[in-house]
């Protein structure tokens, strides 16, 4: 079906387009039909086929299409509708609904909703009472229509009313007298509803429906003690199994409200009857009815969780409001593994965070009541939260699926009850850990009961959980604990991986108390030789190296020789080799120089060997995994092994006896590096081609030259020749980004300048020749090259006055590289033109560019801003024309007045007057940059179109 005149939107046309859009196999055709009857929709004609199409000899299709038609027109375009045709308008759709009412379901719907659509643009005017008059329109004997369907009929009316208020398109003025008019309806709403629920002979169907009606108004803010009546008979409808989701959610709704908790009366009549249901929640448990049992949960923890304010000032209530939290704590505690045989546990866990905010909250006197009886309540929280991170037994683990144990996972860590653990501290504080010490003890002790290894591994849990965030270095349980964990029976990978990360969060405790180090760092050590534990053992060795390294070196040698027996076995993952070299660069940062040279040659070494033999065979893909792991190897140990610390720390964990020497000579990275630069000149002349080899050889001398800084200045002259030679025979993005660290901390040195300025001369005329041959296939050198510019103008502007550098050219790059679509490219060139429009003053080249191009640079950005470029980048725009006003004012005003004077420029949608205004606003504000980004935004969304809709809402 193809678009045509007005006249082609006939019934006969619409039928043949819809046939098309159910039936027809080609998509293509099926758009187009899509397309078509969406015009057709909102053309002047549907008002006449509309109708048409709702006769009853029609396919429920068709007539759906009709009665959507009429609620768009209504929704729409209602202004385009004569006040004389409401009344008429009103009488068909009353006569089709109740037509429907015994036919299809979905047609029935869509007419209601289109009559609701009219009430809502009636009310309250037009339409006085208009509720009322639908409930009288239905409850009216007569016609052939029974008197169960025109009663569902009623309730799907009433039902769609507020959902679609809260859709509508009303302005806001409206929005107000429709909600008022409405509140006003309930007192109609609410008897019929109420008569509905209580006839003995309602069907199940009717009650459902009068359900989810409640839920519906009560969106509209329904004053809870004026639905008191209903929600009752919603308790008494959950013993009805068919009843029970559509009456759970009914009672969710209306206490979730948040204008409820207005009504104490109300809610304290509600506590006693959510306690009634205690007993069905039981019989839901022991018969594995767990769809019941959460939905009862739902209740108790939505009247707990929005109103636990509300009901712990009733004072004289206490007990009640106790016995509704010890419910939820029921709830929390749900018999089952989560995710296998129970979700109920995670959604209890927001309202102990509630209920524990609001009693912080009260004033001291106040406070310190309910702690006490609080106190008590959370130390039980506790107990029943570390029951449900216990594992189950190995068996039932077994048959657990990667996915079940992933969600296991993340339940007792990140989202549920580690966090809820480290909050609870909060409020119990050290009695916390003494009470968890206290228990691991008595279990680790106690020779008569054999313990599983479940219940001492969440202990264990318990503590990490909060030793990981919080503070423990008061506690004086902690030496207890690092006393209790050489005894722990390790007979099991997750015992052993909680044992690992409880020692990896005392880290820092460790660092003040260095006598304890002895008694858990063989155990880290053992645990390197576990594939099994990879991550917790190489992550507790990395933290206990960076927070205890001047306490290390009688250990240096020992944690040397098993990293390396591990690392040549190849026992763990890449990732974790990379963090086992980070701890490895720690450890040897607080040695005297020699040792650390010692230390390196033997680590080294090897990895040196196998490269050299790499590097002579020919490039293939086996080959080039093993260059790039050896290179990561070597940068994530130079990433860490800062020898310049030793001189700073000091204070608690560098005393005076431990203090190192100032260290002389060259750094020991240096001499590494100097070895081995001939090698890796050799492996890259290979793989000059391959930017995952370039990467890796850029990344060790990138993370050298930012943990060395000034140390690293005797390799700068290599490195820079290296550098452009890479750059010159095939430019890659990393070896801009090296240049780019380069120039930040080498530009200013005397000394090192020759050389990083003949660097970035040689990769700015070899960039540039790129843009001559086309940049539109390397956004990412682009990316870097823009930001390498942006840091030379930062660091060192001087290079910018150079004879050899064409800033007409780099300019011109800039411009070209604005209307790229990748957004990081845009952003580093906006970036660009910030750093440098300012230097219009102090650099001639720069001045004379932005004097003769500047224009070339704002229409770009009027061009972007006009709707080339993504609305998420409108700020850095704003930033590039702040700029131009800033520091080119006069310029920028002739600018703006030619640009702006082309018609249809930056987009057809905007007037003359429009772009008049955007220009005067632009050039008024020379201070504020804030302003000048929302004005950006306001004239963007005009060009776009967006201007007033709910697209433009996103900002």
């Amino acid at each position: 079906m193809d678009p045509h005149t007005a006249a082609d939107f006939t019934v006969d046309n619409v039928e043949k387009a819809l046939h098309q859009l159910y039936y027809d196999p080609n998509i293509e055709n099926k758009n187009l039909a899509q397309k078509w009857l969406m015009q057709a929709q909102v053309s002047p004609q549907a008002w006449q086929f509309c109708w048409v199409l709702l006769r009853p000899e029609k396919v429920p299709e068709i007539q759906y299409f009709g009665a959507s038609a009429l609620h768009t027109k209504i929704s729409r375009y209602w202004g385009d509708i004569p006040t004389e045709q409401y009344n008429t308008l009103k009488t068909q759709l009353f006569s089709q609904i109740a037509r429907f009412a015994s036919g299809s379901k979905i047609v029935l719907t869509r007419l209601c909703v289109a009559l609701a659509s009219l009430a809502l643009n009636m009310m309250p005017e037009a339409w006085p009472g208009a509720v009322s008059e639908m409930v009288h329109m239905f409850q009216e004997e007569g016609g052939e229509v029974d008197g169960r369907a025109r009663c569902l009929a009623l309730l799907e009316l009433l039902t769609v009313l507020p959902e679609e208020f809260q859709t509508s398109r009303l302005p806001q003025y409206r929005k107000g007298q429709v909600r008022g008019a409405l509140g006003r309806e309930w007192t109609a709403v609410y008897p019929l509803l109420q008569q509905l629920l209580r006839q003995p002979d309602s069907p199940p169907l009717v009650k459902a429906r009068v359900l989810k009606c409640l839920s519906s108004w009560v969106l509209l803010d329904v004053p809870l003690n004026e639905s008191e009546g209903l929600v009752e008979a919603c308790f008494t409808a959950l013993s009805d199994p068919e009843l029970f989701d559509t009456a759970v959610e009914a009672i969710v709704n209306t206490i979730s409200q948040p204008d409820s908790q207005r009504y104490v009366d109300t809610l304290l009549k509600l506590v006693p009857q959510v306690l009634q249901l205690q007993e069905q929640l039981r019989d839901a448990i022991r018969n594995g009815d767990m769809e019941t049992s959460h939905g009862i949960c739902r209740i108790a923890v939505s009247l707990g969780e929005n109103h636990s304010r509300a009901l712990l000032e009733q004072v004289e209530h206490w007990q009640s409001f106790l016995a509704l939290v010890n419910m939820i704590m029921f709830c929390t505690g749900i018999p089952g593994h989560y995710p296998v045989n129970e979700t109920t546990s995670s959604l209890t866990l927001t309202f102990w965070y509630t209920l524990q905010d609001d009693i912080m909250s009260f004033e001291a006197e106040k406070q310190a009541v309910y702690l006490q009886v609080y106190r008590p309540v959370y130390f039980q929280l506790v107990d029943v939260l570390l029951h449900k991170a216990q594992f189950p037994t190995d068996e039932e683990y077994a048959s657990w699926s990667s996915d079940e144990k992933e969600q296991f996972r993340i339940y007792r860590s990140v989202v549920d009850i580690s966090d809820t653990l480290m909050y609870v501290y909060e409020m119990l504080g050290a009695e916390l850990l003494s009470n968890l010490y206290d228990k691991l003890g008595r279990l680790l002790t106690n020779t008569e009961q054999t313990t599983t290894w479940q219940h001492t591994e969440a202990l264990l849990y318990g503590f990490q959980s909060i030793a990981e965030t919080i503070d423990v270095n008061y506690s004086d349980v902690i030496p207890g604990l690092i006393g209790l964990i050489p005894r722990i029976n390790i007979n099991n990978v997750q015992l052993a991986d909680t044992v690992m990360f409880t020692i990896g969060a005392l880290a820092e405790w460790l660092a003040d108390h260095p006598v304890m180090l002895s008694s858990v760092l063989p155990l880290v050590l053992q645990a390197l030789g576990n594939p099994d534990l990879s991550v917790s053992s190489v992550s507790t060795l990395k933290k206990i190296c960076r927070e205890c390294k001047y306490d290390l070196p009688p250990y240096a040698s020992n944690i040397v020789a098993v990293s390396q027996e591990v690392l040549i076995k190849q026992i763990h993952k890449t990732s974790q080799c990379m963090w086992l070299m980070q701890a490895l660069g720690f450890l040897l940062s607080a040695l005297p120089v020699e040792e650390i040279l010692r230390n390196l040659h033997s680590l080294i070494t090897p990895y040196i060997q196998q490269l050299e033999k790499l590097a002579e065979e020919t490039p293939n893909p086996s080959n080039k995994l093993a260059i790039i792991h050896i290179l990561g190897l070597l940068s994530n140990l130079f990433t860490t092994l800062d020898i310049t610390k030793q001189e700073e720390e000091s204070g608690e964990n560098a005393p005076p006896i431990k203090s190192v020497p100032p260290q002389t000579g060259p750094n020991p990275v240096v001499v590494v590096l100097q070895q081995v630069f001939a090698l890796i000149q050799t492996v890259l002349s290979k793989w000059l081609n391959d930017s995952q080899v370039v990467e890796a050889v850029c990344a060790i001398f990138e993370k050298s030259v930012k943990t060395l800084l000034h140390d690293f200045a005797p390799m700068v002259s290599q490195l820079s020749e290296m550098l452009g030679q890479m750059y010159s025979t095939i430019p890659q993005a990393s070896a801009l980004d090296l240049t780019r660290q380069m120039v930040h901390i080498f530009a200013s040195q005397t000394n090192d300048f020759p050389p990083i300025k003949a660097l970035f001369e040689l990769v700015t005329s070899v960039t540039l020749t790129i843009f001559q041959q086309g940049p539109r296939d390397h956004p990412d050198i682009v990316d870097s090259f823009m930001q390498l510019q942006a840091q030379a103008l930062k660091r060192k502007p001087d290079l910018f006055l150079s004879e050899s550098l064409d800033v007409k050219a780099v300019f011109h790059c800039g411009v070209l590289s604005l209307k790229f679509p990748e957004a990081p490219t845009v952003k580093s060139t906006c970036l660009f033109f910030t750093e440098l429009i300012p230097h219009c003053a102090d650099i001639p080249p720069v001045a004379q560019v932005v004097q003769e191009d500047g224009k070339l640079l704002l229409l770009a950005v009027l061009e972007a801003i006009g709707g080339q470029s993504s609305r998420s980048l409108m700020d850095q725009f704003a930033e590039v024309l702040f700029c131009l006003n800033k520091h080119c004012f006069a310029l920028l005003t002739v600018w703006l007045k030619e640009a702006l004077r082309s018609p249809g420029f930056p987009s057809s949608r905007v007037s003359l007057e429009q772009k008049d205004t955007f220009s005067q606003q632009v050039l008024r504000e020379r201070l504020n940059k804030r302003r000048v980004k929302d004005i950006v935004k306001e004239f963007t969304l005009v060009c776009r179109g967006l201007h007033g809709t709910e697209y433009a809402a996103d900002y």
